[in-house]
């Protein structure tokens, strides 16, 4: 069985955090929580290793939280896979949040949509997709060694 995936979860919502954070942890990842900008860039920096899926809200300490997070999340670990979960959510938004690198786009209040479900199996896929990316880097890492090993 594979290692449980590290996840943070950030929002300035407490209760949303909680929420999401028992649906992941039910799931069988390992989950920590911010509820401010400082708080999640101070963890995403400390972690050891780094986390695998992050989970952030767009808009919380200024309306570029979101974007400066992911982009923390992305230089600690480029493999990172990030998903923004907002309330605000507009296609403009979501275009934006995708351009920059984010893997998917949630919106909390969607109608009709039980967006623990969705945001559960999103981080799933988003786990596959990191998994491969990795997998495909080692393998071209190999290959390029192999072709320098055999120049030699």
């Amino acid at each position: 069985m594979a290692e449980p995936t590290k996840i943070l979860v950030i929002d300035d919502e407490p209760e949303v955090c909680e929420a999401v954070s028992r649906r992941l942890t039910r799931d069988g990842h390992v989950v920590q929580t911010a509820v401010s900008e400082q708080e999640a860039l101070d963890k995403i920096r400390q972690a050891a290793p780094p986390y695998e899926v992050v989970v952030t809200d767009m808009v919380m300490d200024s309306p570029t939280t979101g974007m400066t997070l992911m982009e923390a999340a992305v230089v600690r670990d480029v493999f990172t896979e990030v998903i923004v979960l907002t309330a605000y959510g507009s296609v403009a938004n979501a275009v934006e949040c995708m351009k920059a690198g984010a893997f998917d786009y949630v919106e909390k209040n969607a109608p009709g949509v039980d967006v623990y479900e969705v945001l559960s199996l999103k981080v799933k896929r988003a786990i596959q997709n990191r998994r491969s990316l990795i997998r495909e880097f080692q393998f071209r890492g190999a290959e390029a060694q192999r072709k320098t090993a055999h120049e030699l």
